[in-house]
């Protein structure tokens, strides 16, 4: 995703941060003009138009969201988006504090997005947005300012109360007294008006859209507990004047201030990976000028496929594309999980989001912005964020009711107490209040499984839906597929036989053509044998149309020269089946190549072992997984390599169907299966498994992986580190679930029974968030996950 956006005073376009800037004037029309939807959005196709309507474009738009603290503003955001003309749906991470609108160019504009969060309390800035990242740093310095002067005023209270709790009957003169009430009262103000400004504002936002939220309980817990304190210190001989708890209302701020300064720097570090991602590419780069002569710095906004870039030692390429001066090594860890540096050589390819090591370069631009690997990754893992456990859903749907029962709650507690005087039945209300707000509840999962996320796709494991976390985990069977997957991603050819009259050299070029329409890594290893035979040349026959057939082959029709009406010939490259020919008697694999007149050549193909395949393998089933072996290729070359890793059960020549069939079986069985193929042929047992892993760097496109999990690096072995996080998120999660509960069922007796004074209120609101999220940041560590 682009980084920023801005418009010039004349409305043009420039580099600085467009939402921000129309924030700022109030005029959000200006980012309603088509031409700028493409910087803070992603076309998705095209919408399905009813009769009489215009075609329509779908987009999926980014948004960082301000003001938002908990659970129940995510409610508050998507109840404001969903119900606007043309917004098909609306996710709201409120770990991340991110959304995500999917929409209809036919009837909705972002303008009416920006006012509607407005509106609702909220702002909206697209992700990645310069102006967006400055103005996040500048609220993190004020949060700290609020934490400081209540932290301050609090010290200084304490001490002006210590002598009332410390002095004996008559040693206090009563003008001292009230002298050190109002110094209190005096340093009570700032912590009121300054640093819980978030509370009152968050409170007083769902007052007037006529909603309950989490800041709330705690504003009414403040303002009462202030109220009732001046009362008493401004008549002192009335009914309240010696309920002064000015020490525990600044006590009971700092604590919950602390609680979420805290809360948000782990929830950089847990939730943060996909921030962080997002923040990887510069925002400019050096590009050759047009001159050939030097090199000027430009917005990355402004690169096209063909320029020269040149990038410098310790700086990250920008962009897909092709080193065309100089050798370095690149650090390629987020892309494909490989740790360590990787050479590149003049001439290779380099991806976006690495990282130049060694040496200057020069780079000519191929793929820039949404066509990049980078910015596909980008995507699967904002979708992973974007997305909501089924836990999740079940806690916040809970918090919203269980916020009226609290006010309830308190308003009994009040009515219970009030015969032994107002004073003391307004901080009893004032307790159950603060120490009942439901946040840890919400956080709980996914704090958890958003840590995970960001483990994982440090060690190369890509998550696109948190879901998945807790189907992996309650696996107990782990299905392959064999070609791409236990072997590596392409192939070697060894040996082609032809019919009479053809020559190898002639049915390996036919099969290249056809080939190069696929993406299944026997195809691949015809193109890459072709390619690397001597001067080879595809000019001679060209691809009229190739229809794939999953897990069976090619369909395709081909011509002799690119001459106009040049005679064609179909021909047919896949399976024996498929070419209504017999296998060869060898134990490999097989490609046939097929045209009207029969058989007309096979192909064999030696596939390598990955090179951990057989110790994850022994890993998997030493873990009491059950292991079995779906393959396409003939039943004599599944067994022999089922035997070689030490697979018991093994089924071969499957076509699609067979696999999907085998799979429902053993869900039929009671077994939790998780697939692992390798996302070409394999999209229905995919999409059928409990969870699925696509494996394998050249499979297929990432955005169209229907995999719960990607993998991009060639180790086999993270299959069971992904098992093992999987089942500590798991167990994190039940750990949160169970301390939130416990916390409550704990601390609200204790509120109504008048036991739990409110600065301890606020130390145990506080602490429970924190210690959910603090439970969910070791999720985080490198460290091998338990059993």
């Amino acid at each position: 995703m682009p980084a920023s956006l801005a418009l010039d005073p004349a409305g043009r376009a420039g580099d600085d941060g467009a939402a921000a800037t129309a924030q700022a004037r109030g005029d959000w029309r200006l980012l309603d003009e088509p031409d700028q939807w493409s910087f803070f959005s992603r076309p998705l196709g095209n919408a399905v138009a009813q009769p009489g309507e215009r075609s329509a474009q779908r987009w999926e738009s980014q948004f960082v969201i301000e003001g938002m603290h908990c659970a129940a503003c995510a409610f508050n955001v998507e109840a404001a988006l969903a119900r606007l003309p043309g917004v098909e749906r609306v996710d709201v991470d409120g770990a991340g504090r991110r959304a995500r609108i999917r929409w209809s160019d036919a009837a909705a504009r972002p303008s009416q997005w920006l006012e509607a969060a407005a509106r609702a309390g909220y702002g909206l800035v697209p992700a990645g947005d310069l102006q967006a990242r400055a103005r996040r740093l500048r609220e993190g310095r004020l949060a700290l300012w609020r934490w400081l002067v209540a932290g301050f005023c609090m010290m200084q209270v304490m001490m002006y109360a210590y002598p009332a709790y410390t002095a004996r009957p008559g040693e206090l003169a009563a003008d001292s007294a009230q002298l050190l009430r109002w110094a209190s009262w005096v340093l009570s103000l700032p912590v009121l008006l300054f640093s819980c400004g978030p509370f009152f504002r968050g409170a007083l936002r769902d007052l007037r859209h006529g909603r309950i939220g989490m800041d709330l309980p705690v504003a009414l817990g403040i303002a009462i507990t202030f109220a009732v304190s001046s009362v008493a210190t401004f008549d002192p001989a009335g009914p309240l004047g010696a309920q002064v708890y000015f020490d525990s209302l600044t006590m009971f701020v700092f604590f919950l201030l602390t609680g979420r300064w805290l809360e948000s720097r782990l929830r950089e570090r847990t939730a943060g990976a996909l921030e962080g991602l997002l923040n990887r590419l510069p925002d400019s780069a050096e590009r050759r000028a047009p001159d050939g002569l030097g090199f000027q710095r430009v917005p990355v906004q402004r690169l096209r496929p063909g320029d020269v870039l040149r990038v410098l030692p310790g700086e990250r390429f920008v962009a897909d594309g092709v080193l065309v001066e100089g050798d370095t090594a690149v650090d390629e860890a987020l892309l494909s999980g490989e740790s360590r540096p990787q050479a590149r050589a003049c001439g290779e390819h380099v991806l976006a989001g690495s990282h130049n090591l060694s040496s200057p370069v020069c780079m000519r631009v191929d793929s820039v912005g949404e066509d990049t690997r980078f910015a596909r990754i980008v995507a699967l893992m904002d979708g992973a964020a974007l997305s909501k456990p089924r836990l999740a859903r079940l806690a916040d749907r809970v918090a919203r009711p269980f916020l009226v029962v609290v006010l309830a709650a308190a308003a009994l507690a009040a009515a219970g107490w009030w015969p032994a005087g107002p004073g003391q039945a307004l901080m009893v209300a004032v307790a159950v209040l603060i120490v009942t707000c439901p946040c840890a509840l919400s956080l709980a999962t996914p704090a958890a499984m958003l840590a995970s996320a960001g483990a994982l796709a440090r060690r190369g494991l890509l998550v696109r839906e948190l879901q998945a976390l807790e189907a992996l985990a309650g696996v107990d069977t782990v299905v392959f597929d064999k070609t791409g997957t236990l072997t590596r991603d392409t192939p070697r050819l060894t040996r082609i036989y032809c019919r009479q009259g053809m020559r190898p050299r002639e049915a390996l070029e036919r099969a290249a053509v056809i080939a190069a329409a696929s993406l299944h890594p026997a195809a691949r290893a015809l193109v890459a044998a072709w390619r690397a035979a001597p001067q080879p040349t595809l000019g001679e026959w060209t691809l009229l149309q190739a229809t794939e057939h999953g897990g069976l082959g090619l369909d395709a029709r081909l011509a002799r020269g690119a001459r106009s009406g040049a005679p064609s010939s179909r021909m047919r490259l896949g399976a024996a089946a498929f070419c209504d020919v017999s296998a060869l008697p060898l134990e490999a694999t097989q490609v046939h190549l097929a045209d009207e007149k029969g058989w007309a050549a096979s192909f064999v193909l030696t596939e390598d072992l990955r090179a951990d395949a057989a110790d994850t393998v022994a890993l998997l089933r030493g873990r009491g997984l059950d292991v079995h072996l779906l393959s396409g290729d003939r039943v004599g070359a599944a067994r022999a390599l089922a035997a070689r890793v030490g697979i018991r059960h093994v089924q071969g020549g499957c076509a699609p169907e067979d696999k999907l069939r085998y799979l429902k079986t053993l869900q039929a069985q009671g077994r939790r299966v998780l697939m692992v193929g390798d996302g070409l042929n394999d999209g229905p047992v995919l999409a059928r498994a409990d969870a699925s892993l696509a494996f394998g760097t050249q499979a297929a496109p990432l955005t169209q992986a229907r995999a719960d999990f990607i993998v991009l690096g060639d180790e086999l072995r993270v299959i069971d580190k992904a098992w093992l996080q999987a089942r500590a998120t798991m167990r994190v999660v039940r750990q949160n679930l169970a301390w939130a509960a416990a916390y409550n069922l704990l601390c609200i007796p204790l509120a109504l029974a008048g036991w739990l004074p409110a600065w301890l209120a606020g130390l145990g609101m506080a602490a429970s968030s924190l210690v959910v999220v603090a439970n969910a940041a070791r999720l985080t560590s490198a460290r091998k996950a338990g059993p």
